[in-house]
């Protein structure tokens, strides 16, 4: 849908040379004695689904709420295609807060127009854009009911279906599954990645690990102010790796065990049906493939698989790892 334009060097401590369509750059924010961001640097690679997590208090808003122009930062900027952001970028994002609101006594149909008009589309095309939507996601009988009718989870998806109608190159998600049951849940889901394969870059703000684990496909998790880990989702799962595997084997454990010499803990084992199950640690900057050919001798080995990090776990042990004193919060699986 969109090219992406340009290339920057991002002023950081690795002075690496990055791409992508948004960018904050060494952004520093202060409310009275609060320092909210602290030399704060994230990229958005376009055409993706990135996260920006981080527990309460940690500067998620504040950073979204910079990138959309509705504060300015002390020091720093934000880089959209390649160049310094401008007042008129903001009419290519489309920006979904966590503290939603709509006007109770309007109608929905009403509602929803008057936002569409005010993100530029004509009456016409308004219009005809939000009967396609609510007709596909069957709103249609919503039209002309007041907004104070509506349960929560009817309102949000309302103002999803604003936030995304005038087709924005950016979007970005504050929160955007808080209230949904799991079917409206799963709704939004399939639509982010319909919206990413489009062509779309989405920024998704959000506790839920779990739609982070199936969504984004790069994070930056903020805690105390301080980017503490950003990157691909599968680079920080490899960093956070402790090469830890399931090994399936016919034959017996004990010889399995010893086989095992110095190259790997045997952590636990299990067998049911003739088939044993053990955790396997790989030790001494041994390989797989070392564990592999030092047990093939004694076991019949049925299959292998690496057990790869939740992002949850490895959320806590980052932002342990940078405050020691502190219990992240807000984390939910």
């Amino acid at each position: 849908m969109h090219a992406y334009a340009g290339e920057y060097l991002r002023p950081d401590q690795q002075g690496h040379k990055r791409t992508g369509m948004l960018a904050a750059e060494n952004i520093v924010k202060r409310f009275g004695d609060h320092l909210a961001l602290d030399g704060v640097s994230v990229t958005v690679p376009p055409g993706k689904i990135f996260g920006l997590l981080g527990p309460n208090g940690a500067g998620k808003t504040t950073l979204i709420r910079i990138i959309t122009r509705i504060t300015g930062p002390d020091s720093g900027r934000v880089m959209f295609d390649g160049r310094p952001m401008t007042e008129a970028d903001v009419a290519e994002m489309g920006y979904l807060p966590e503290e939603r609101g709509l006007y109770k006594k309007m109608k929905v149909g009403e509602q929803a127009l008057y936002l569409a008009r005010l993100k530029g589309l004509d009456k016409k095309e308004a219009t005809k854009r939000l009967k396609e939507w609510f007709d596909r996601w069957e709103m249609g009988g919503w039209w002309n009911k007041k907004v104070e009718e509506l349960s929560k989870g009817m309102a949000q998806k309302v103002q999803f279906v604003t936030t995304v109608l005038h087709r924005p190159k950016l979007l970005i998600l504050d929160e955007p599954f808080s209230g949904f049951d799991p079917v409206n849940a799963d709704l939004v889901r399939t639509e982010i990645m319909r919206l990413r394969d489009d062509g779309v870059t989405v920024m998704l703000s959000t506790h839920n690990m779990g739609s982070v684990e199936e969504l984004c496909e790069h994070i930056a998790l903020i805690d105390r102010s301080h980017v503490v880990l950003d990157g691909s989702v599968k680079e920080i799962r490899k960093r956070f790796s402790d090469y830890t595997y399931t090994v399936d084997f016919k034959g017996s454990h004990v010889a399995f065990a010893n086989a095992l010499a110095y190259l790997g803990e045997l952590i636990e084992h299990k067998e049911e049906d003739g088939t044993c199950t053990a955790r396997v640690k790989l030790l001494h900057g041994s390989s797989l493939n070392q564990v592999l050919a030092a047990t093939l001798p004694s076991v019949e080995i049925i299959g292998v698989r690496e057990e790869v990090p939740r992002m949850h776990d490895i959320f806590i042990r980052a932002v342990s790892t940078a405050t020691p004193q502190q219990v992240p919060a807000g984390f939910t699986e």
